[in-house]
Order: C-alpha cells, then structure tokens, then sequence
C-alpha cells in the first residue's frame, strides 16, 4: 500500500476526530438544556440515521451495497454479530451520562481513550479487522502510550472527584468495546462494499440501544420540559455521520490503532479550535491543553513509524 494512501486514511481520520470533537460540544449543550444526556444523544444518533433513511435505501448504490449485505450474511462470509459494532458506541454515550458528572471530564477520557489503545493493539494483533493481522512493534505499543499520556495531559487539570473512581471501569469497558467497533464495521463495509450502507448498520443499531436506554431514563424521570430552538444543536447526526464514515474507510488501510491514534489527535485539536473560537462559559484555553494536543500528534507519527528490521 502507498504511502499517499495511508496519509490519505490518517487525514480523513483526523478530520473525522475533529467533528468528533464538534459534536461533542453540541451534544453536551444539548443534554444541559433537555437535562438529559440519553436524550441527547438518541436525538443525535436518530438525527443521523433519519439523514441516512433519506440517502441510503433510497439510491441504487445504496440499495446494491445493502443486497450484498444481505447476501454475505446469507452465506456466512460475515456474521450478524458484526454487524451491531454501532451498539459500542451507544454504550460509550450512555457512560457519559452515567459517569462523567462524578468523575469529571478528565478521568473519563482517560479512562476510555487508554482502554481503547489497548482494546486497538490487540483487535490488529489478533487480525479481527479487514486490515488483517498487525503485529505489535515497539513503535506501535509507544504510539498508543503516548496518546493516553497526550489526553491525561490534556485533561489535567480537569480531575473530579478521587472518590468516583471506581466508576472508571464504565467508560473503560467502552473504550474496549470502542476498539471492537472500529474493527467489525470494516469488515461490513468490506462486505457491502459502500461505506454509506456500513454507516447506516452503525446508526441503526445505535439507536436502537439508545431508544431502550431512553424509554427507561423517561419511565423514571420524565420528558424534558424544554428544547432549544436553534437549528445548530441538532446538527450532531450530521457530524456523527462524518465521524463513522471515515473511521470505516480509513480503518482498511490503517488499522484499527492508527485509525484510533488519528481521531484522539484530530479529536483534540477539534477541542482546542472550538474553545478558541467559541469558548465555553467560565472556560478559558490553557497550556497543559496545548501540551497535550501536541503530544497528541507525535503520538502518531511514532505509531505510524515502520518497524526497523
């Protein structure tokens, strides 16, 4: 594989990590006005999959990558079992709502960014994606380090509650399952061979996990009394859509580790633009979050490095 390919995959990755960051952003304001955070993020995951609804079954491409689909299933080239990878991501947006209040911003990225780097060492080494077996070398083992020394430093000065730390085992399981996804929606998308039809697996069985999340969460506490009217804190799917989508291109060509490393990184310097130019309330940049960034982005090019023989 060229070089000029695998830049290719570690830039649309990047970027996928920086709407990543976006979303975040958006999701969050929006969980604060409905004080809800599954709310949030089934509005986010419904949003994106209505948009995919719209563009997929609706066009010949789609509906060919779909009969593929259905046909390998069919013939037992690929399982359904990989093909609910977006569950792992609605389990992820669910932790958040369980956990980040008592652990803090912080120790909750920490938590699953670390988790996912090893979950992504082993998913290459044990051959799980369709990039095949990867073996573990040492720049590969220090790349995933030093990205989980990038977001503690980047985080640092955000440490909630010691206490709550047991609690980090939540987000943890997450970013292992992160890992996972990564792995198996490449392998959709191998097998439907569109990106967009892989997309839509993701999405649909995303929400489905949330709209069960969510029916118990308004069983118990209600519908939010309030909804905010600009149009901008909807826009999550649109970002959601961009942020899978390129992980699943990306991932055939990179891995699941590289691909991981550049959406941390890309994830990162999309935070730090965002608070640059729309800060949040009370909240100001500060140096350990530049620090981090840049330790961020050496961390894949140390992981990317060819092993020397």
């Amino acid at each position: 594989m060229s070089d000029g390919v695998r830049l290719f995959g570690a830039l649309i990755a990047f970027v996928g990590g920086a709407f990543l960051a976006v979303q975040g952003r958006l999701n969050g304001e929006l969980g604060h006005v409905f004080g809800d955070g599954f709310l949030a993020a089934l509005v986010s995951f419904g949003g994106g999959l209505a948009l995919l609804l719209l563009g997929v079954p609706t066009t010949a491409s789609g509906r060919a990558g779909l009969a593929r689909l259905r046909a390998s299933l069919r013939a037992g080239r690929i399982r359904w079992w990989q093909c609910i990878g977006g569950a792992c991501g609605a389990f992820f947006v669910s932790t958040q709502g369980l956990t980040v209040a008592a652990l803090g911003v912080a120790v909750f990225t920490v938590a699953g960014v670390g988790a996912q780097a090893v979950s992504s060492l082993l998913v290459d080494r044990a051959g799980l994606g369709p990039a095949g077996r990867v073996t573990l070398t040492v720049p590969r083992v220090a790349g995933a380090g030093l990205a989980v020394v990038a977001v503690a430093v980047a985080v640092s000065d955000e440490i909630g509650d010691p206490s709550a730390l047991w609690l980090a085992l939540l987000p943890a399981a997450a970013g292992i399952g992160l890992g996972w996804q990564q792995a198996v929606n490449g392998l959709v998308r191998e097998a439907a061979q569109s990106t967009r039809v892989t997309t839509l697996v993701n999405f649909s069985t995303g929400t489905a996990v949330l709209l069960v999340v969510c029916a118990v969460d308004v069983a118990v506490r209600g519908l939010p009394s309030t909804a905010p009217a600009e149009p901008w804190f909807y826009a999550g799917g649109v970002l959601g859509i961009v942020t899978i989508g390129t992980a699943v291109l990306a991932v055939r060509w990179l891995g699941v580790l590289l691909v991981g490393l550049c959406q941390v990184a890309g994830q990162l310097v999309g935070a730090l633009a965002v608070d640059v130019v729309a800060p949040a309330e009370g909240e100001q940049l500060s140096a350990v979050t530049v620090v981090g960034t840049a330790l961020a982005l050496l961390a894949v090019v140390v992981a990317a490095r060819p092993r020397r023989r």
